[in-house]
């Protein structure tokens, strides 16, 4: 069990990244179209690009949502209205009339004009309920079909306009009344049928809906079909009509074949294989070329992190609409990998994320092509992202390239100009809008991962900042030392290609810890009077090594990035500190322990590290110059540099002999910049 443990925890950063790469795999498989992938990619109006294609089976050719829309539309326009009749009311209107027709026209009016007008009423009743009499008004078209029903028996078939509403009852009766003649009896008989008449008709809903629903239910969602082997379209023919759809058609028949129960679980497979080849190479790029990211699992974390968050917001766009897919900001990757990381690794990892992206996105071989030639433009036109007025000239560079590369496209597919969507430029340049987010989001990496940016360096690298102010009121001395080390620093990194925004950081604040006690350190005694004369070459020695530990605890306390720590922690790697180390020879004159007069370590780790320990010890040795002439100051430099290589302080670092020459060239060099060395001319 102990051995298990022991095991565990030695390679538990590489069990952390198995998981991380399983779970990112995971998610980016979940995030894909749980459908097959059709081979061809085609747009409506554009020219099919690829070969002749035949049918590779038998299909049924869809209706297009316009066609299903418009017949559900037809349907619901010519659906049938059901009502249901109360037969009762019709007897009952009839038996009354005959009861109150005497009441209201006495025997006394002429024998004819009675019988007339008797016989007119029967008439008007028989025209009023000949269909039915609405109990309310409805809004229906006066061409819809309506069925009368009596119980659940069909008693008439006719047009709603042939139903009688109750406001149109005076209407009726009036007319009827002058076609017979009768107009001096007019007022009586309305006034008598406005007594009698009842509707008999009531409109049923729900039935009226059901048979809606069942008619739109029995809806045919194709129109013909077509044959194996039959020709769908020839190359270079436009996508349109008949031809767009019968396409449509053969994608979704092709994707619902495809992506079935049987084969479900074997495109997900596929699916996991191709994400995990695209994830592993990029595993393997960080682990041949990356080393110092690959071993560091906060870095791995944020790369995976922010590769698997662009594919989650461009799913998103396009499962709402895919025509917005080009506003998303995929330059804002390489951007930020560039501020953290460096710019190869920047332009790998967005090159495998887009090519994930190909899997979700429509017209995966353009889209593709743009973004990775936009990466690529980012990559090289983003320079010194802490300049903004960098980052606003970059950003417009990219949204040109968009639109040019866009615009190619067009033609090639159109042949001409004159369809152009000129509406899509306008998501490129809200494409470019929204990299400019980059400066917040890596304000917001830098405190969510702990990660260090050139804008943050540039911040760090200002003298007035708290720290440094400090330095300079309790260490004169050392202040000015930190920053000739910086100088010398910054241009040997710009000689031989290193970060030097980060090393002039390192450069100012790798003393810090000599605040504590600055009295022992040579630079800040200037009353002539020595610290350690009053104490022991072991003391002495314990003091100087100290500040290295101190600097590492100020740094800490004032949240330094721990890229600006490990300049503090490496600057003198495990060198001895001679002088009381051979003091203490001299005066015991026998072997002492070496271990108690040499710094801790660790020693450099980086181009950076290494080249801020040369220019330190160049530096401060360089006070004790007698009378500088450029050969001793050759002869100063290669000794210094050398001795360091024989200890072999440079041994963790990935410095080459190449680049510490060029490194010895500029140090003497400045070297003499610094004492205005002359030649010297014949009096």
């Amino acid at each position: 069990m102990k051995d298990f443990i022991n095991k565990f925890y030695r390679n538990h950063s590489l069990i952390y990244k198995g998981l991380l790469f399983v779970s990112t795999v995971f998610l980016i498989v979940y995030l894909f179209p749980k459908s097959g992938k059709f081979k061809y990619n085609f747009e409506k109006g554009k020219p099919w690009q690829s070969e002749n294609l035949y049918a590779p089976f038998d299909f049924a050719i869809k209706k297009s949502n316009e066609e299903i829309t418009q017949e559900k539309e037809r349907i619901s326009s010519n659906a049938v209205l059901y009502f249901n009749l109360d037969s009762i009311i019709y007897n009952g209107v009839d038996n009354l009339f005959d009861s109150k027709f005497p009441e209201v026209f006495k025997d006394t009016i002429p024998k004819q004009d009675y019988e007339q007008l008797y016989i007119t009423g029967k008439e008007i009743i028989d025209e009023l309920y000949l269909f039915g009499v609405l109990e309310e008004e409805y809004n229906f078209n006066k061409d819809k079909s309506v069925v009368v029903l009596n119980g659940r028996k069909t008693i008439h078939k006719t047009l709603f306009s042939n139903l009688v509403e109750l406001n149109e009852v005076p209407s009726m009766v009036s007319a009827s009344i002058l076609e017979k003649g009768l107009e001096p009896y007019k007022t009586s008989y309305l006034s008598l049928f406005f007594d009698l008449v009842q509707p008999n008709l009531v409109f049923n809903k729900s039935l009226t809906d059901k048979a809606l629903q069942d008619e739109i239910n029995n809806i045919s969602y194709s129109r013909g079909s077509v044959k194996r082997e039959t020709l769908i379209i020839s190359k270079g023919e436009i996508v349109e009509g008949d031809k767009f759809q019968i396409l449509q058609s053969l994608k979704s028949e092709y994707e619902s074949q495809l992506w079935s129960e049987a084969n479900y679980n074997w495109i997900l497979i596929a699916y996991t294989l191709l994400v995990s080849l695209a994830l592993l190479m990029l595993l393997l790029f960080l682990r041949k070329y990356r080393i110092d990211v690959f071993e560091n699992n906060t870095k791995v974390t944020f790369i995976f992190f922010n590769i698997f968050l662009i594919i989650l917001i461009t799913t998103l766009v396009v499962n709402y609409n895919s025509k917005y897919i080009y506003v998303v900001p995929i330059c804002i990757l390489p951007l930020v990998f560039k501020a953290f990381f460096d710019a190869r690794l920047g332009l790998f990892a967005h090159v495998i994320t887009v090519l994930l992206l190909g899997f979700i996105v429509p017209n995966s071989y353009e889209y593709m092509f743009l973004q990775i030639i936009a990466g690529i433009v980012t990559i090289l036109t983003v320079s010194e992202l802490y300049k903004r007025a960098n980052l606003f000239i970059s950003v417009g560079q990219i949204t040109l390239i968009y639109i040019v590369a866009y615009f190619a496209f067009f033609v090639i597919h159109e042949g001409s100009i004159e369809t152009i969507e000129w509406e899509t430029f306008m998501w490129f340049v809200l494409c470019g809008l929204a990299t400019l987010f980059v400066q917040p989001l890596i304000y917001a990496y830098e405190k969510l991962f702990g990660l260090v940016s050139d804008v943050s360096l540039l911040e760090l690298s200002d003298t007035n900042t708290k720290l440094l102010k400090e330095l300079s009121n309790k260490a004169p001395g050392t202040f000015h030392h930190s920053l000739n080390v910086a100088n010398l620093a910054e241009a040997c990194a710009n000689e031989i290609g290193a970060n030097a925004m980060l090393i002039r950081v390192g450069a100012l604040y790798h003393d810090i810890g000599k605040m504590k006690n600055p009295v022992y350190f040579t630079e800040n005694q200037s009353t002539g009077i020595n610290a350690h004369d009053e104490l022991s070459s072991k003391e002495s020695a314990k003091i100087i090594i100290e500040h290295v530990i101190d600097g590492i605890e100020i740094a800490k306390k004032n949240n330094l990035p721990d890229r600006v720590i490990d300049f503090i922690r490496t600057h003198h790697g495990t060198s001895v500190v001679y002088y009381f180390y051979s003091k203490e020879m001299k005066l015991l004159d026998k072997k002492v322990n070496k271990h108690d007069y040499s710094y801790p370590g660790p020693k450099p780790f980086s181009k950076e590290t290494a080249i801020l320990m040369m220019c330190d010890s160049v530096e401060a040795a360089s006070k004790s110059l007698k009378e500088p002439t450029s050969t001793k100051i050759d002869a100063f430099v290669e000794n210094i540099i050398n001795k360091q290589i024989e200890e072999e302080q440079f041994l963790n670092a990935n410095i080459t002999f190449k680049e510490i020459e060029s490194i010895k060239k500029i140090l003497k060099r400045k070297l003499a910049n610094i004492y205005h060395l002359r030649i010297e001319y014949p009096e």
